[in-house]
């Protein structure tokens, strides 16, 4: 009787971790805390975990590469990605080989979030220079890249 009701606890753990996943990818580390929560056994969820990434569809390196294309698309930084990549239990050396990919993008991306917030008007005094530099820091991108673009759009 006691291996049926696993096998249940099992069934109805898996179920709900497949459909978190079906609709958007998650890390373990995420897709472990919302398990425990419904189901607080840990260790038939780190059992049901285990299989899910066994069979590829739990996969934190594939979760990384769509989160860092996801958030560059919405304008965001590698600083911001990096740490909002570390609130979701992805390591550092992980999140690296993803916001490395991007590479030379960072530049263009910070250029684009800047005009779409700013239009193409240079800033006209230290105040206008101030706000732009704290929305790109916000934003997540890199002190250097910031005072490069700051320098090319002072007009006084």
């Amino acid at each position: 009787m006691s291996d049926v009701v696993e096998q249940d606890d099992a069934t109805a753990v898996e179920l709900t971790a497949v459909k978190l996943l079906a609709s958007r990818e998650h890390s373990r580390y995420e897709l472990r805390r919302k398990l425990v929560a419904r189901h607080p056994d840990g260790a038939l969820v780190d059992a049901v975990l285990d299989d899910l990434t066994g069979r590829r569809l739990l996969d934190d390196e594939r979760f990384a590469e769509s989160y860092v294309a996801q958030r560059t698309r919405k304008g965001y930084g590698p600083v911001r990605i990096r740490a909002e990549l570390a609130e979701r239990g992805i390591e550092g050396a992980l999140a690296e080989c993803w916001l490395e990919a991007a590479g030379d993008r960072w530049t263009e991306l910070l250029a684009d979030v800047a005009h779409r917030k700013f239009g193409d008007a240079p800033a006209e005094d230290m105040r206008a220079l101030s706000k732009r530099g704290r929305f790109l820091e916000q934003r997540g991108f890199p002190v250097s890249l910031i005072r490069r673009y700051l320098d090319d759009v002072k007009a006084f």
